[in-house]
């Protein structure tokens, strides 16, 4: 069986007052969207796709 996995990344992160996109803010020493493709390598998926 395969796993594939999307990763929902858009969004400008307004409501944040910021012109970085919010995955792209920083959670300890990486941004956010860094953290999830981890997780997701972690978990040996066939195929990742990122929406931005």
């Amino acid at each position: 069986m395969s796993l594939e996995i999307i990763i929902l990344a858009a969004g400008q992160g307004t409501r944040m007052r910021s012109a970085l996109p919010k995955v792209l803010h920083k959670v300890g020493a990486f941004p956010l969207l860094e953290h999830v493709y981890r997780l997701a390598r972690a978990l040996e998926a066939d195929k990742i796709s990122i929406v931005y």
